[in-house]
């Protein structure tokens, strides 16, 4: 199920766990943040945001030291496999109690924001809704022909034949004649 979404996706949020021990465990030589990570970069996704969960269960709860900690562990791993840390921003949260999801958390006052500088420009905020709006969409060649690889054909009654699968070139919408290949099966988009 990773590998599916990512596959498809413009920006990876890896969700690190900020308790003791949780962290550890995940960026050991085989866990799962590093192996999210890699694959991340792997199959293409391009931008990162970094969010530090958990924040509520540090030692004390909501410890700059502990963030601090982690960023510099995880941005000094995603860096060798190729990310640029400046261009990612990193996220103290609680997604328990909703700190720094949708708005800043009064909880974490020494948290100043986060910052990312790419090419394309800069970017900055508070918490993990801001750096989701700040992720750039790519660019995408509508104005070629329509080029999508399917991934997987779904049979929903009552809806009828579902093909899914990702809009590589050219533009999808109700109304056009498609003609799926090799079979040479042509149909309506609903």
């Amino acid at each position: 199920n990773m590998i599916t979404g990512t596959s498809q996706a413009d920006c990876a949020v890896l969700i690190v766990a900020a308790g003791t021990g949780e962290f550890e465990a995940g960026i050991s030589k085989n866990g799962q943040t590093r192996e999210h990570a890699l694959l991340a970069f792997t199959l293409g996704v391009k931008q990162l945001i970094v969010g530090v969960n958990k924040m509520d269960s540090t030692e004390p709860p909501y410890s700059e030291p502990r963030f601090e900690e982690i960023k510099k562990e995880v941005a000094s791993y995603i860096k060798k496999i190729g990310y640029n840390p400046a261009a990612v921003a990193f996220v103290p949260i609680s997604g328990w109690h909703g700190d720094n999801m949708l708005e800043p958390s009064t909880k974490m006052p020494w948290f100043k924001g986060w910052q990312v500088d790419r090419k394309e420009g800069k970017a900055e905020g508070k918490c993990l809704i801001e750096a989701l709006d700040a992720i750039l969409p790519p660019a995408r060649p509508t104005d070629k022909a329509l080029r999508l690889p399917l991934q997987d054909v779904y049979k929903i009654g009552g809806i009828g034949t579902v093909p899914v699968g990702r809009v590589e070139t050219g533009i999808l919408k109700p109304g056009t004649i498609v003609v799926f290949a090799p079979a040479n099966i042509t149909t309506e988009v609903k």
